[in-house]
């Protein structure tokens, strides 16, 4: 466990898991505790019957009985195996149907609080293995959350009623069963350390091994990985850590059969001395005949449910407690907040003296930045890779929050504001644009999903992108995957680029989705997107330098830090690194045919 991250107390992630999983069905879970309970007393009930039963047959083989004695306590008997067998069946039907309720609900907690962490938390390392080990612990949750309802309804019901009556009969037995049970507790204690240090370690191994089934499994991957015949060298790294992984289980799960030969051996020894005590004291006239049978046919269910609540609910629980842990961890990362407002977007888009550190970097990626985009303005920000561009049009969107400095956008200093505040009006297409897979309609209308789609809207905006889709109607299917079609590169690009367009927005954003794209075509593209950026903040981020001149402005960033600004004319009539960038992309421009 890293140094910094918070440690949970049992009692803690039980008073945090239990209504989590008790509001997922409040309902089914009061029936299914209720059940629990009968069917305790109902066991408890047979063992008394059975007692009751036999000490009756006892006196009738005795003379001092007849047959009519009898027949009450086998109809009690009767009606107690009957009820324990419908309780138990309500109670097993009860427990899979709010397992299932309870596990989508906690799943859906998950990925609600996904939403409302801070972004840049998915550039750390660290936070992406919590987020592996909370996905990994929903069932464990679960588990974890209805644990001390089965313990306390069912099991120490059971234990309780069933104790009180051998407490009856003899008191040292209930205390030989107690004590027989103390190395068990112990070795338990061991195995919930074994299985926390486990799950640690093995968070960023599955993690790894996950990435690198993808590779040769996953339709986006495994044609280039074929092509590049890597297939054997993910494969092998994919093996290597899966080997990893099973080891340490390996190693686990050994760790504990050793302890579990230790709780066999002390359970039999237990009902070895019960055993003992029962014949001693039916020898003695301490108890009847019929209870040292009820007792003694009852034996050993009653171990059987000593030994399921250490090795099933104490085993189970040490084992999940880390994954619990995690999933309870994710949920106590503090969330973004803000005040409401509506941005004016008229007013424009201004970072003064900003700077930003991804998390685990010691290097700022963005360095006292200081730009103002006036409404209406259009800007173009260039730079080699790792310049920092797509940084600092995160900052500018709100999307990350400077490390220091201040953004404000229409007025709203994005780092005082709701991030659902921020992001009205606002408008973006990226580099890694998403293949949604849904239909042509949904793939731009999801943009904004606010208002009904607007298929006249949607058409045009694929127009504006230059979207030539010949043939393809709005509702089919962009997923081979579910009996629909593919797209090109190029097309899936043009599609995203209507997306944005399709946005009421105020601000808008191209962050290089144009990379599929031929110059020629990327500058028609830049061309009608000047246009519908009329009136509006709008920044484009590119690497090719000729369609960056179709901005009012061009801002020049090197190293994370903004190193000119001016026109493409002004930039071009002095030294400096556009000039110098522009020099060396001038024969790639004329070859293919650019006129700058």
């Amino acid at each position: 466990m890293r140094k910094n991250e918070r440690k949970y107390s049992l009692g803690r992630l039980l008073l945090r898991t239990i209504p989590i999983q008790f509001k997922a069905a409040p309902l089914l879970n009061v029936a299914h505790q209720i059940t629990g309970t009968c069917h305790a007393l109902a066991m408890t009930a047979r063992v008394i019957t059975f007692q009751m039963l036999f000490d009756a047959v006892t006196r009738a083989a005795a003379g001092q009985a007849g047959f009519a004695d009898c027949v009450v306590p086998l109809l009690l008997l009767a009606g107690a195996s009957f009820a324990e067998q419908i309780f138990n069946g309500l109670w097993n039907f009860m427990f899979g149907v709010s397992f299932g309720k309870a596990a989508g609900s906690i799943t859906a907690r998950l990925q609600r609080k996904l939403q409302l962490v801070d972004p840049v938390r998915f550039e750390d390392t660290a936070f992406l293995d919590n987020l592996n080990k909370a996905r990994e612990g929903t069932w464990s949750v679960f588990f974890f959350g209805g644990i001390l309802f089965i313990f306390v309804f069912f099991y120490l019901t059971y234990l309780v009623s069933v104790g009180a009556y051998l407490f009856w009969l003899k008191p040292a037995l209930v205390l030989t069963l107690l004590a027989s049970f103390v190395p068990a507790l112990l070795s338990q204690i061991v195995r919930a350390k074994v299985f926390t240090k486990l799950e640690e370690e093995s968070a960023p191994l599955r993690r790894e091994n996950e990435y690198y089934q993808k590779t040769f499994c996953d339709r986006e991957t495994f044609k280039e990985t074929r092509i590049l015949g890597a297939f054997k060298f993910f494969h092998t790294l994919f093996s290597d850590t899966l080997s990893l992984l099973v080891g340490k289980r390996w190693r686990a799960e050994r760790t504990t059969a050793l302890l579990q030969l230790a709780l066999n051996v002390t359970t039999f020894a237990g009902m070895a001395a019960t055993t003992y005590m029962l014949f001693d004291a039916a020898i003695a006239g301490e108890i009847t005949v019929g209870a040292f049978a009820a007792v003694f046919a009852s034996l050993y269910q009653l171990f059987y449910i000593m030994n399921e609540i250490f090795q099933w609910l104490v085993s189970d629980l040490n084992e999940h407690i880390g994954k619990v842990a995690n999933y309870i961890r994710v949920l106590d990362i503090p969330e973004v907040t803000g005040a409401e407002g509506t941005p004016d977007l008229s007013e424009g888009v201004s970072a003064e003296r900003v700077s930003f550190t991804y998390p685990g970097r010691t290097s700022p990626a963005v360095k006292d930045v200081t730009l103002t985009i006036a409404g209406g303005e259009t800007i173009a920000i260039v730079g080699e890779n790792g310049a920092g561009k797509t940084t600092l049009v995160r900052l500018l969107m709100g999307i990350y929050r400077p490390s220091d400095g201040r953004v404000t956008m229409g007025g709203l200093d994005t780092a005082k504001t709701a991030p659902s505040a921020v992001y009205k009006g606002i408008s973006g297409v990226f580099q890694k644009y998403q293949r949604y897979k849904m239909t042509l309609e949904e793939n731009v209308a999801i943009s904004d999903i606010g208002v009904k789609a607007e298929p006249g809207k949607i058409e045009s905006a694929l127009s504006e992108a230059g979207a030539e889709l010949e043939g393809v109607d709005l509702d089919i299917m962009l997923s081979p995957e579910f009996d629909g079609i593919d797209l090109s590169g190029g097309q899936w690009q043009r599609v995203a680029i209507a997306r944005g367009l399709y946005r009421a927005n105020g601000f808008i954003v191209l962050d290089e989705p144009t990379a599929a794209i031929d110059p020629i075509e990327e500058t028609r593209v830049y061309k009608q997107f000047q246009k519908l950026a009329e009136g509006k903040c709008a920044v484009v981020v590119t690497h090719r330098l000729g369609s960056a001149q179709l901005a009012h402005r061009i801002v020049v960033m090197d190293a994370g830090e903004i190193v000119d600004v001016g026109t493409h004319e002004d930039l071009l009539a002095r030294p400096g690194k556009y000039a110098d960038m522009w020099s060396a992309q001038t024969q790639w421009y004329e070859r293919v045919g650019y006129k700058g």
